[in-house]
């Protein structure tokens, strides 16, 4: 039987080792992936296998450096709406997916609705890009403005750590 992607398989040691190492070096080669957790090719890429059609690997991808674009600018914006029916979170949701500009989204419990984390060139194009959604009125309350002044910590899931089971 082939679990579903709601039915999430068992993990075992060296599911989370293929996880954790994937994370850091998403270009190993599958060889060097099987030599690194004890297994032959075959059975690794199974592994692989199971953990993608399950969706516990959702994609593959590169981190790309900032650096590499000049100057940018990245901000977080906390959001609060003025209304909190249905369909306003689903009007702010729809446009804030077409944003390439906000990079992640997410609806919070508590004191605001959204966090979000938007990179620009300047500040002048995140302010620009305020003003238009203030004008679309989608929604927006109020909106409380951080921007980075550098990176502390940029780390991947800590998949050892959440594969422990619960005290």
């Amino acid at each position: 039987m082939n679990p579903s992607k709601s039915e999430t398989p068992r993990l075992d040691d060296r599911d989370i080792k293929i996880l954790s190492i994937l994370q850091r070096e998403g270009r190993i080669p599958k060889a060097a992936l099987a030599e690194r957790v004890n297994l032959s090719a075959t059975p690794c890429w199974e592994r692989l296998r199971r953990l993608e059609e399950a969706g516990i690997i959702e994609s593959y991808g590169a981190r790309v450096s900032l650096k590499a674009f000049g100057p940018t600018t990245m901000v977080f914006v906390q959001v609060e709406l003025e209304s909190h029916r249905a369909e306003d979170f689903a009007r702010f949701e729809a446009r804030i997916k077409t944003l390439p500009e906000v990079i992640e989204c997410w609806a919070v419990g508590g004191g605001v609705d959204y966090f979000c984390k938007i990179v620009v060139r300047l500040l002048s194009d995140y302010q620009a890009l305020i003003d238009s959604l203030l004008a679309q009125q989608i929604g927006i309350k109020r909106y409380y403005t951080y921007v980075v002044t550098m990176p502390v910590k940029n780390e991947p899931v800590p998949v050892e750590l959440l594969a422990q089971p619960s005290q």
